[in-house]
């Protein structure tokens, strides 16, 4: 027996003296009020109410019970209440800076589907690791090492022209004995790019291949690195949907398959595992992921 909805019908019934006009005012027939109230009576070993033709009064064991049925009834509505409250409540989720607002709205969108009302905080990978630390968001996208994230993104080169050849190899990018006093070509990486397992291994391979230190720069944002690509010949390290979204051809290194990788993390276990639940497939969209 459903006790909070027989203790509904009890009180609807008893205060308005009538199984019909009770029954309407509780928004159910008048048969599921009369069994309810039954099933009430049975589960007590007492009747409730006394019943005539006309009208319905309470018994003195109902008189006595009532105030408990109303308290049991003001106390399931304000628990209804509250879980609407707590669905609709912000769950702050701080996510990589390069996801563009489309791919955020789109992810919102995903979790409302699922009740979860998510509100994106974009952050560099040292901030969203610290957001998570402090409980200042319930859960982050944190770079790791694409061998063990659960979303990885390929990285390659994009640059403003159209290039020949499936790769784009940085050993191309070492200046000729007549190049030493012209502007070197550069490879800009972005602020999210900035992490050991990618900035490393791009540094390593500049130095394997005779490049000069300052044609690996590490810009401010995204942004500057844009611009910079965009009105000269440097490369930008990039996903292929940030080159799609930028209007720049993207293609993948040659001596190198650099990657970036994500993991969820949050303070409580069932945060973690309600994000994964209800926007895997989009966080994934939303990071550039192929």
């Amino acid at each position: 027996m459903d006790v909070v909805a027989a203790c509904k019908a009890f009180v609807a019934v008893s205060g308005h003296g009538s199984f019909t006009v009770g029954a309407a005012a509780a928004h159910i027939p008048q048969s599921v009020a009369s069994r309810r109230v039954a099933a009430l009576e049975e589960h007590f070993g007492a009747r409730l109410l006394d019943r005539t033709s006309r009208s319905v009064t309470l018994t003195q064991f109902g008189r006595e019970m009532l105030p408990s049925a109303r308290r049991l009834v003001e106390l399931a509505e304000a628990m209804a209440h509250d879980a609407e409250r707590a669905k609709l409540r912000p769950f702050r989720l701080a996510l990589p800076a390069i996801c563009t607002p489309r791919d955020q709205a789109e992810l919102v969108a995903d979790g409302r589907r699922y009740g979860l009302n998510l509100d994106p905080h974009p952050a560099g990978p040292d901030e969203r690791a610290e957001l998570v630390r402090t409980l200042d968001v319930r859960a982050a996208l944190v770079a790791v090492p694409p061998d063990v994230g659960t979303w990885r993104v390929p990285l390659g080169l994009a640059v403003r022209a159209e290039t020949r050849g499936a790769t784009i190899y940085l050993q191309t990018l070492r200046p000729s004995r007549r190049e030493r006093t012209a502007r070197k070509r550069r490879v800009w990486l972005q602020p999210e790019d900035d992490v050991p397992h990618i900035r490393d291994q791009v540094i390593r391979l500049r130095d394997a291949v005779g490049l000069q230190p300052a044609q690996v720069v590490v810009a401010n944002s995204l942004v500057t690195a844009a611009a910079e690509v965009l009105g000269s010949t440097d490369l930008l390290l990039c996903s292929r949907a940030q080159a799609d979204e930028l209007g720049l051809h993207w293609r993948p290194m040659g001596e190198l398959s650099p990657a970036r990788g994500y993991e969820l993390t949050a303070a409580l276990r069932d945060d973690a595992q309600r994000i994964r639940t209800a926007v895997d497939a989009a966080i994934g969209r939303c990071l550039g992921e192929p």
